[in-house]
């Protein structure tokens, strides 16, 4: 069991005197830290799995691979050994409760990290060399891994640099001659990042786009689509992808994509079939749906046995990515694809474990190019990099660019995002305190104030809900106006949306899901007694299920089929409608109020914001940021206090990885 020598005093570590801790008291606190929430049943779970597998396993070892499990599950690729001897606090991100549980068995434990590393050493579930080892557990230095996140964490790291290794350029003439088409002649010669962005997108098999909202990622990839068909050696074979994580971010890439290249038509004339091209590319797929996801497997059909059939891969909404499944992609191009991810980096990392464009990004503000990119970007833009954005970057360095200008989110919803992603607390309020008909917030206020803008929006802000079941009771009686309805209904229902910080209690997505529905019923919007399913119930898919076509994240609206009257939910498809007999569908929950993480690859007219009175760790900067930047005209921002809002701004999000690290050599 457990026997005090001493009683504990000061810091968690400070002047702590030794403690004696079994395998059997160990479990008895790991019970208890889960009853109260601060452990998920599956982490300690583990912990026995371990514990089966390796009966001389120390509690240190059993303890670390239950907060590794933790860490897994709140998106850490690893567990930092030095933060967990030196600042467990922080790492853990524990109420007070929690961290004085901590504290009561924390002098048991190893003191520094080259303690847990020796720990670890002694145990045969862990490995050095997972190479030649099946150990479950991977001790990478002072990061301890699941076998399988190191794996994919080296794999992208190895795939990067290869990627990067010896990007050149060709044809560097053609391709100044053609961006200097493409792009305006700006007469103050500030420096342009978007057709810098186009010119590194020619060299190499990997470039990535990073920039806030408005700052034109989509825009420019068009550019680049048509600089890379206009100098390939063979333009009419030359195959290109698109996708993104979400459909909906997919319907939106292949959109602007189309639309901008067909602006672009009219500029080169007939000199550049880029009509033709664009139909030629097709349409935009998620990744799933690219890789060819299969049921009840996480492999796909396209792996490096069975690579992509692609030249060119544009992939949007790149921060929604996450480790395994930018693992996955890397591993279905072939050698001689170019690949393009395009992203926000400040925007909320990924659900599940890995922030990999965040990893991919960390020089992109401080640019740090070569002089040969230098050079490079000269011969082919006639653009000279400012002196602050040199140095001396890695290869991934030179084929990354961070666009800086935004054309179009520069007003009050605009200025609130910057002030947000600077963390600069006083710049936000007094944005939220000017009144101004883009943004309004209502502060000290509870959950009904969301419910209420949710019904019918805002003075000044038009929006709601009752918007789109306005629609939905114009049912057509002729069948062949029914496509045509369906997509007003669609349309109808995305200029709207509140989001929400958390998923439980009243101010989440499951108790505004219930309220919105609620008062929609009181004011005779939606059928007072109605079931699961109802006319007009929009949904969204929680699990991927490739046999019918749906993912997870895809957003449809039950309407009845013009045939038979039964349910069917309606999906948009990029261009297309689909549908799906609501019947078969059990993986979905009702879609009036979304988390923040859901929405990213959407934007809406009017975005209200949810914001409870504490919800920990979870109220972060990014997700701030994410949820104002889902707004394209009118933001509301509802919030249980100015505290609450404020202790967010000045909370950002970190992940444990490697991969930074892991990508030093590219």
């Amino acid at each position: 069991m457990i026997r005090r020598i001493d009683t504990l005093s000061g810091d968690l570590f400070a002047d702590a005197a030794p403690l004696v801790l079994d395998r059997v008291a160990l479990f008895e606190h790991l019970n208890h830290w889960t009853s109260q929430h601060w452990l998920r049943q599956l982490d300690t779970a583990f912990a026995r799995f371990l514990a089966d597998l390796d009966p001389q396993a120390s509690p240190a070892v059993l303890l670390a691979a239950t907060l590794l499990a933790h860490m897994e599950g709140r998106g850490h690729s690893c567990l930092m050994l030095d933060e967990l001897a030196h600042d467990p606090a922080t790492l853990l991100a524990w109420p007070v409760a929690g961290l004085n549980a901590w504290q009561s068995i924390a002098p048991a434990m190893p003191g520094h990290a080259a303690g847990w590393q020796a720990e670890l050493g002694r145990s045969t579930v862990v490995t050095t060399d997972p190479a030649t080892s099946n150990a479950p557990l991977v001790l990478a230095g002072t990061r301890l891994y699941l076998r399988r996140y190191h794996g994919y964490e080296q794999s992208v790291a190895n795939a990067v640099r290869q990627r990067t290794a010896h990007a050149q350029g060709e044809h560097d003439a053609l391709v100044r001659q053609w961006l200097d088409r493409l792009f305006e002649h700006d007469p103050a010669n500030q420096p342009d990042w978007q057709k810098m962005a186009c010119a590194i997108g020619t060299r190499g098999q990997l470039a990535v786009v990073t920039g806030g909202p408005g700052t034109g990622k989509t825009y420019t990839v068009a550019r680049l689509l048509a600089l890379l068909l206009a100098t390939a050696d063979h333009p009419d074979t030359l195959r290109v992808a698109l996708a993104a994580p979400t459909g909906k971010a997919a319907a939106r890439l292949k959109q602007s994509i189309d639309g901008a290249l067909q602006d672009l038509q009219q500029k080169v004339g007939a000199d550049l079939a880029l009509t033709a091209f664009a139909e030629r590319v097709g349409a935009a797929r998620t990744l799933h749906s690219l890789l060819g996801a299969r049921p009840d497997t996480r492999k796909f059909r396209h792996h490096a046995g069975n690579p992509l059939e692609v030249d060119v891969l544009i992939v949007d909404e790149a921060s929604m990515i996450h480790l395994e499944m930018m693992a996955a992609l890397l591993d279905a191009l072939p050698a001689h694809a170019r690949l393009i991810l395009l992203g926000d980096k400040d925007q909320l990392a990924s659900v599940e474990a890995g922030a990999v464009l965040g990893d991919l990004c960390r020089d992109a503000e401080a640019g740090r190019y070569t002089g040969a990119t230098v050079d490079f970007v000269s011969r082919t833009t006639g653009q000279t990099l400012p002196a602050q954005y040199l140095g001396q970057g890695n290869a991934l360095a030179q084929q990354t660019v961070m666009l800086r200008v935004s054309r179009r989110f520069g007003g009050p919803i605009g200025q609130l995002a910057l002030a947000v992603n600077r963390g600069d607390a006083p710049a936000a309020l007094a944005v939220l305190m000017d009144h101004h008909a883009a943004v309004q917030w209502r502060n000290r206020a509870n959950p009904q104030a969301v419910v209420e803008l949710a019904l019918s929006g805002r003075a000044g802000a038009p929006g709601g809900y009752a918007s789109y079941l306005e629609v939905v009771k114009q049912r057509p009686p002729d069948v062949p106006e029914h496509e045509s309805w369906v997509r007003a209904v669609l349309g109808a229902f995305e200029r709207f949306r509140v989001l929400c910080a958390v998923r439980e209690g009243d101010w989440g997505v499951a108790g505004l899901n219930k309220a919105i529905e609620t008062e929609l019923a009181r004011h005779d919007w939606l059928p007072r007694n109605r079931g699961e399913w109802y006319t007009g119930r929009p949904v969204m898919i929680t699990r991927n299920d490739p046999g019918m076509k749906v993912y997870n994240g895809d957003i449809g609206i039950a309407l009845p089929d013009p045939a038979t009257d039964a349910l069917r939910v309606y999906f948009l498809d990029g261009q297309d409608i689909r549908s799906v007999l609501a019947s078969r569908l059990a993986d979905v929950e009702t879609a009036f109020a979304m988390t923040v993480h859901k929405s990213q690859g959407s934007e809406f007219e009017h975005t209200v914001l949810a914001l409870p009175v504490d919800a920990g760790q979870i109220l972060t900067r990014e997700l701030v940021y994410t949820g104002i930047t889902r707004a394209r005209q009118y933001f509301t921002l509802v919030s249980a206090s100015q505290q609450g809002f404020e202790d967010a701004l000045g909370r950002q999000t970190r992940r444990a990885s490697g991969l930074y690290e892991g990508l030093a050599g590219a």
